[in-house]
């Protein structure tokens, strides 16, 4: 056999493994609310050449590729136990094995590694939160998305109705179309049908109520059957306590906010502080995709080695706030054609960072520049540190914090030399620091961080909302803090 026919042999047999583990994970996930992850990687719904794909990652992790031969044994242990609902990481549980000297067998040593989620100590099933998006724009039908994905044992977040303006003929129908279709992020997985005369449409068997109103004072969330529901608010018109109170309408309870809140909303970045949140909260906002991007790193490298003073320059994806062609705008520069420039404007990002780590005393200053791409976005952190230190270790901490912190699921990092923006559509991260482009110089530090502003922003959207409705589950083995 030659070495090329060899290789393919073990394509195949790697093929038949991760194929076998799919029943075992989406059983888990219905049966039990318990979702599978590889090194923070859902791999819930997924196929087999992505569950391959997300091994490969861990390459990251230890220098060579994690085998689903490896895997797979833990994953059949999680079988025979008693799980709550939870999130426990194959990826993790492989790597703790390997470097554990008890002896343990790997059902020995799995059982003692969920313990949390099981016995006295395990969860029970929550029952499902209603969730209303209010507006249905770029980041609305994201989210929509996520939700519906989400959706899984039918215990956790549940899309009951989305609220916009009247469209005219067919308003429906075509609000389904773009939510079915996108140009950037592809089709929607799943089947989506309309039920115009009932103002319904049904995705992957959710039902979700499409409610006409100019005015969040015109509707009453009780009468479509909704209860306690988390309202998001992805219109940006109101962002202030005032303006965000008139949503809290009979059948609401809480109020997110898509954009930075203003005044004492809080600005809420999840993996930083979302621990913050009081419990009769009734109002907060997740700031900005940038806030989010830049946020988790800088909390990172002030925890690690202080930050003084910085900059952030962000270079972002041109939005539906500017115009294709030349015209009127209330921005100076933002009316003049966005396909065809760079558009220097101001961001809030830089600011914000005070809202969401207040205890970091440096001062942070930002700008931004639009340009002509059509998502994701980079974020260029300048940082003074309050002590010198070399690159190796900036990104040696930075790796370890992407793979194994309490952050891992907002900082992803990535080693390809020839990485561009395109190659970060659909990233679930806040922000993926680039390790090629990082650049260390005694007590100064560049670091270039990528990040999906539309569908990486819409999932720490959806985290925050977990988190306050109660369905955001531990994760096991526990993150090292």
């Amino acid at each position: 056999m030659t070495v090329n026919e060899d290789s393919f042999t073990n394509w195949k047999h790697r093929e038949e493994i991760a194929e076998s583990m799919i029943p075992i994970i989406g059983k888990l996930h219905r049966e039990r609310d318990v979702t599978v992850l590889l090194h923070s990687r859902s791999l819930v719904n997924k196929s087999v050449v992505s569950i391959l794909k997300t091994h490969r990652f861990a390459r990251q992790f230890a220098g060579e590729e994690l085998s689903v031969t490896r895997t797979l044994p833990f994953l059949q242990a999680l079988t025979t136990l008693d799980l709550g609902p939870s999130q426990i990481d194959l990826g993790m549980l492989a790597t703790a094995y390997q470097a554990d000297d008890r002896g343990l067998s790997v059902e020995e040593f799995t059982a003692q590694a969920v313990a949390g989620a099981m016995g006295a100590e395990r969860i029970d099933r929550r029952e499902g939160r209603d969730v209303v998006l209010y507006g249905f724009g770029r980041i609305g039908r994201l989210v929509a998305r996520l939700l519906i994905e989400k959706a899984g044992s039918g215990n956790g977040l549940r899309l009951r109705a989305i609220v916009v303006r009247g469209g005219g003929d067919q308003d429906i129908v075509k609000r389904a179309s773009l939510l079915r279709r996108d140009s950037i992020h592809g089709q929607f997985q799943g089947t989506i049908t309309v039920d115009e005369e009932n103002s319904t449409i049904l995705a992957n068997g959710n039902e979700i109520k499409v409610i006409y109103a100019d005015d969040p004072s015109e509707v009453d969330y009780t009468a479509y059957g909704i209860k306690d529901a988390i309202l998001i608010d992805n219109t940006g018109k109101w962002r202030d306590r005032e303006g965000l109170s008139k949503h809290l309408r009979p059948g609401v309870d809480k109020v997110v906010l898509t954009a930075p809140g203003k005044g004492d909303v809080p600005n809420i970045v999840h993996g930083v502080n979302h621990d913050t949140i009081k419990p009769d909260e009734q109002i907060l906002s997740c700031a900005s995709c940038t806030t989010n991007a830049i946020v988790p790193p800088l909390k990172a490298m002030d925890d690690e080695f202080g930050v003084l003073r910085g900059h952030v320059e962000t270079v972002h994806s041109f939005t539906n706030d500017q115009n294709l062609l030349d015209n009127y705008h209330k921005s100076e520069r933002r009316g003049r054609s966005a396909p065809l420039n760079m558009v220097i404007t101001e961001t809030g990002a830089a600011s914000a960072v005070a809202k969401a780590l207040p205890d970091l005393e440096a001062r942070i200053t930002g700008s931004s520049i639009r340009v002509p791409v059509p998502d994701v976005s980079i974020a260029i952190l300048n940082l003074q540190l309050a002590r010198e230190t070399d690159r190796q270790e900036v990104l040696d901490h930075l790796r370890d914090v992407s793979l194994t912190s309490p952050l891992r699921r907002q900082i992803d990092f990535i080693t390809a030399p020839d990485a561009v923006s395109s190659d970060f559509i659909g990233s679930r991260h806040a922000s993926i620091v680039d390790a090629g482009a990082t650049k260390v110089e005694g007590d100064n530090a560049i670091l270039y961080l990528w990040y999906d502003n539309e569908f990486g922003y819409s999932c720490q959207v959806i985290r925050v909302v977990q988190y306050v409705s109660g369905v955001e589950y531990p994760t096991y083995p526990a993150p090292v803090h």
